[in-house]
């Protein structure tokens, strides 16, 4: 039961981690087109001369 002690403040700071990561991650506009990353891959962008 004593390991609690360490695993409690670990899972609660890794969590915290995470949903910083995520707000990063909104603020950084990482998610504004997605419909534009969903047609890119299908473009053929073969420029051979």
């Amino acid at each position: 039961m004593s390991i609690l002690i360490y695993l409690i403040p670990l899972a609660l700071f890794m969590g915290a981690l995470g949903l910083q990561a995520f707000l990063w991650s909104l603020k950084s506009r990482q998610y504004d087109d997605l419909d534009g990353a969903s047609c890119r891959i299908l473009a053929d962008d073969d420029d051979a001369p």
